[in-house]
């Protein structure tokens, strides 16, 4: 099952334009930003997070319903922070 898992940014790196890093659940990892290009984003902002790509930015009460909501499924959840733990981005 593949999830759309929200993160907050923690950071825009100067030196690499259309990605943030963002943590989801104290993992963090480079994700492309590029389908928000429309929206300021900055550190402190939530996005929804689909394949390593930024597909919404959320407000911080929607995203933690939503983690609320992805712990309660549990191994779904667990599976993809895992994915995304092993995945070979670098952040």
């Amino acid at each position: 099952m593949c999830l759309g898992i929200p993160g907050e940014i923690v950071e825009l790196p100067p030196d690499r334009s259309g990605l943030a890093k963002v943590d989801v659940s104290g993992v963090r990892r480079a994700v492309h930003i590029g389908l928000l290009d429309d929206q300021p984003l900055g550190p402190g902002d939530w996005v929804l997070i689909h394949v390593g790509f930024a597909l919404a930015k959320i407000d911080e009460a929607e995203a933690r319903a939503a983690l609320a909501f992805l712990e309660g499924v549990g191994k779904a959840y667990e599976d993809e922070l895992a994915a995304l733990r092993d995945s070979p981005a670098e952040g």
